[in-house]
């Protein structure tokens, strides 16, 4: 445990025991897990990447000092931000997954019988390579015939790919950390629709919105202001700030409560942890606050006149 001790968001307590510690926004609140064991760090050029495992959420992956996946938890986001999008469009076949390194929506993308190829682009190699190691529960489809992994910066890719993916999937770290802010702008958004087929389906994790409704707001905005439709939704996720995470879901021409394969998603579900058909719609239905915010960003992107 010595090699992790000086890891500013790990560190010994005076009984001896070793925590894992993520400040909130603001540093007014956190979120702590006790260590058992340290398994690997690496500092690279763009960020620091640390899997360890703990008492209660078992393995552990950081970057930067954040939580990344767990692996007591890490299916609720996954099978929330993949099936979502994937159940609502009628037949995807080709799916490209912008960042998620670990693996863990390329796993939930290839429990789909109509898809033939997933490009995951990944900035970072040692994300790829760490999850490969070190989080089987997350990376086994990485070796799926299907799947091709690039090494690469996801904006860029969309930009040189028009009009080639039934479902795109943004599975971004969180716009306040180095490339992933990349993932966050308007003209990344605007690559991704024209990389869509007609009827193309996006889904984007967009942060939480109690503790980041700032980041929330700039993404949704940024999203609804490119896309024809954009509607959010959320689901738990025990380990992320304030447990409470959202997405959006955008294309052209869908209503995802109206749309979507109820019945492949009933057969499907019966082999998920998280997802099934109730939630799919449930997911869509809003707290007061956050419903009052989506209309008054629809109501000013339509007096100014969308893009």
């Amino acid at each position: 445990m010595e090699k992790i001790v000086k890891n500013e968001t790990i560190k010994r307590e005076a009984c001896g025991e070793h925590w894992f510690t993520e400040y909130r926004t603001g540093r007014a609140a956190a979120f702590s897990l006790k260590v058992v064991r340290h398994l690997h760090t690496v500092e690279g050029d763009l960020q620091r990447v640390d899997v360890f495992d703990t008492k209660e959420f078992g393995r552990v992956l950081t970057l930067d000092g954040l939580i990344m996946v767990t692996e007591r938890d890490e299916y609720m986001y996954h099978e929330m931000l993949v099936h979502v999008p994937m159940f609502s469009h009628p037949c995807p076949k080709r799916v490209l997954i912008i960042g998620g390194g670990d693996g863990g929506s390329l796993r939930e993308v290839l429990k789909h019988p109509t898809v033939e190829e997933v490009v995951l682009v990944e900035i970072d190699s040692n994300v790829i390579s760490a999850s490969k190691e070190f989080l089987p529960f997350c990376s086994s489809g990485m070796n799926d015939p299907r799947s091709k992994i690039t090494i690469g910066e996801g904006g860029l890719y969309v930009k040189e790919h028009p009009d080639s993916f039934d479902v795109i999937i943004i599975d971004s770290t969180d716009p306040t950390k180095g490339a992933g802010g990349l993932l966050f702008t308007e003209e990344f958004y605007n690559n991704c629709r024209k990389a869509l087929k007609s009827g193309g389906t996006m889904s984007a994790e967009t942060e939480n919105f109690f503790y980041d409704e700032n980041h929330w707001e700039m993404a949704f905005k940024r999203i609804s202001n490119v896309f024809n439709v954009a509607v959010p939704y959320w689901g738990l996720m025990t380990s992320y700030p304030s447990g409470w995470w959202t997405y959006t879901l955008a294309g052209e021409n869908l209503d995802p409560r109206k749309d979507f394969r109820k019945t492949d998603a009933e057969k499907m579900s019966a082999n998920l942890k998280y997802y099934n058909p109730d939630i799919h719609m449930a997911s869509f239905a809003l707290p007061n606050n956050m419903k009052k915010k989506v209309e008054e960003i629809r109501s000013l992107l339509n007096k100014k006149g969308k893009k």
